[in-house]
């Protein structure tokens, strides 16, 4: 089954593309506004006040993974962000409701809100409420409108960069989501989600409402249910029709 819709694949920027805020501003035609952070992004205009940053950003959006951790294999761009990873595996930031492992402190309060019910970060607009600041944020651009994250391979644009991060990939034809039992690899983690249940699962979480075959996707479940839509209400059904 397939779940890949892909664009034809398109040659991958270089981190040579990392740039000051005067080589961008030539670049994109947009005026300075930051002089904190000179060092621009050119594919989602995100800023930063080092270099290094930048190329380290750069390299999410390119798919690079260049530190990997020891003890499960899960790779990071940065140095830093594996540091926090190892956390997790040590305990040192451990929930004592539900056991799980966080990698800063900050998660770790942020989730036990998950557990108490607390929402402290409220939308001004339509009350919405919300666990953790950046959700709030996030769910603000909805309001605003804003699409600040823009590909700069095509015209289109998003208001969130993991939104941007997805997309390219159908330009990049990057697949870093491997399937551990048969090496399949995808683009987005749904995709790979949906591949291990419908293909290696003989679960069937889906019953037809009105006879007791079992279904392991919601299409093939709706497909099902036609059958007794156009039945005779004499004509029983086969069990073992539609699996």
């Amino acid at each position: 089954m397939e779940f890949e819709t892909e664009a034809d694949s398109t040659e991958k920027p270089q981190l040579s593309e990392v740039s000051t805020e005067a080589e961008s501003n030539a670049i994109t035609g947009c005026p300075p506004d930051d002089k904190t952070r000179p060092y621009l992004c050119l594919m989602c205009e995100k800023r930063f006040t080092r270099k290094y940053h930048l190329e380290v950003h750069m390299r999410r959006h390119l798919g690079e993974s260049l530190y990997s951790c020891s003890h499960c294999g899960k790779c990071f761009t940065s140095q830093n962000n594996l540091y926090h990873h190892m956390n997790i595996h040590s305990g040192k930031y451990k929930c004592t409701e539900c056991g799980k492992c966080l990698p800063t402190n900050f998660d770790l309060v942020a989730h036990r809100r998950i557990h108490s019910g607390e929402k402290p970060f409220t939308c001004g607009v339509c009350s919405k409420q919300f666990s953790r600041a950046a959700g709030l944020i996030s769910h603000n651009r909805i309001h605003s409108g804003e699409k600040l994250y823009k590909c700069h391979m095509c015209d289109k644009a998003f208001s969130h960069s993991g939104d941007l991060n997805r997309h390219i990939r159908v330009h990049t034809g990057h697949k870093p989501y491997k399937c551990s039992l048969c090496d399949k690899t995808f683009s987005q983690p749904s995709h790979l989600q949906s591949h291990t249940s419908h293909m290696h699962s003989d679960k069937k979480p889906h019953g037809c409402p009105h006879c007791e075959v079992l279904f392991k996707t919601k299409i093939g479940l709706k497909q099902h249910v036609r059958i007794h839509a156009s039945a005779k209400p004499w004509q029983p059904l086969s069990q073992n029709e539609g699996t």
